[in-house]
């Protein structure tokens, strides 16, 4: 299950995942040939790209 980079309660939600034995990792950007694929929609994006601008969906720092 994927939450939104943008809940504030990740932290706490990745900690207690992790504490259960459970793999937490950061979701970024996928790569499709030479552009930046939104891993949410799907939406293709320049290389440039920081925020996919068919979601809005941003990766996690």
């Amino acid at each position: 299950m994927a939450t939104s980079p943008n809940d504030a309660g990740d932290d706490v939600f990745d900690e207690f995942l992790a504490d259960r034995g459970h793999t937490v990792e950061r979701i970024g950007w996928e790569e499709d040939y030479n552009k930046k694929q939104c891993p949410d929609c799907g939406g293709l994006h320049e290389q440039s790209a920081s925020t996919c601008t068919v979601c809005g969906w941003e990766p996690t720092p």
